[in-house]
């Protein structure tokens, strides 16, 4: 399987609202319950109406789209992340999986997952 680098430091973050998100950016990954609004974003976007944030994240995705179908791809990755004790904040679209790991951990994390057999893509 490959896993392809995002070339971006990215926030998580809590807003106010979403009026001040640039959703045309190339990544944007919002999240709304009843209790809070989210939102992932390119660090230098971070829209001004910011409650909370948490930058120094880097990201990978997995490359191609994935089946629904397909189980455990996810599951699997956070497991070998896991059990070298980095955590991760993952995100999913429609078609593909995002994860995200702290930038001192990012390197370590990868090279991890390619001693496990992943391929690591720019």
């Amino acid at each position: 399987m490959k896993i392809r680098k995002i070339h971006q430091e990215f926030s998580v973050c809590q807003v106010k609202d979403y009026s001040l998100v640039n959703l045309d950016s190339e990544y944007s990954f919002i999240g709304k319950t009843d209790e809070e609004k989210s939102l992932v974003c390119i660090t230098r976007e971070v829209p001004s109406n910011v409650i909370q944030r948490d930058d120094g994240w880097k990201a990978f995705s997995i490359q191609g789209i994935l089946d629904f179908s397909l189980v455990g791809i996810l599951a699997k990755i956070a497991t070998v992340l896991a059990d070298n004790n980095i955590s991760i904040f993952a995100l999913s679209t429609y078609n593909t999986d995002y994860v995200l790991i702290k930038t001192e951990n990012y390197q370590k994390g990868l090279e991890i997952l390619k001693s496990m057999g992943y391929e690591i893509v720019d």
